[in-house]
């Protein structure tokens, strides 16, 4: 099994590294895709290699999409690609897990209309006008769409993810 982490630079550190540790902690390889290929920076210091750019994704390769917050999401917004692979994720009904700020990509990818989803209360009003239906709960599971409000959600988070990923939930 395999994840797909579209993130960049300013990324909120622990949205990224806590959930790939438990992720291949339970067998799933992770892969990080970036706007380019290389290091990459977290708010916070953490520092992370980007192994391929959003281009050479082929959202067909992984059984999960995971967005992460921080500043990351207001640049990958603006990658057409990144929406691409967030719009076959939904079409294909594979797991899509964004926290904080990442579900930024999905309103601009106009995938939340109609759904239900929490962020980080700074943005709240994008997912709102976009159609959500937004709940303040630390951990919101619409199918295949799961999302969390901030860093002290991530147990929540990252149980609800793997929980999804069993077989026998999918």
């Amino acid at each position: 099994m395999k994840a797909i982490i579209l993130t960049t630079d300013h990324f909120e550190d622990s949205e990224v590294t806590e959930p790939v540790k438990q992720l291949e902690q339970a067998g799933i390889k992770c892969y990080i895709a970036s706007l380019q290929i290389g290091k990459i920076k977290g708010k916070k210091g953490a520092e992370l290699v980007a192994e391929m750019t959003l281009n050479e994704v082929n959202p067909d390769s992984y059984d999960l999409l995971l967005l992460p917050g921080g500043e990351a999401p207001a640049n990958l917004r603006k990658s057409q690609r990144a929406l691409d692979i967030a719009r076959h994720f939904f079409a294909s009904n594979k797991p899509v897990a964004a926290i904080c700020h990442g579900p930024q990509i999905l309103v601009s990818a106009d995938l939340l209309q109609g759904r239900k989803a929490t962020c980080v209360e700074k943005i709240s009003d994008e997912l709102i006008e976009a159609g959500a239906h937004y709940l303040d709960a630390p951990l919101v599971i619409d199918d295949n769409l799961i999302t969390s409000r901030h860093p002290g959600d991530l147990h929540e988070f990252i149980k609800a993810i793997l929980t999804k990923l069993q077989p026998s939930n999918r």
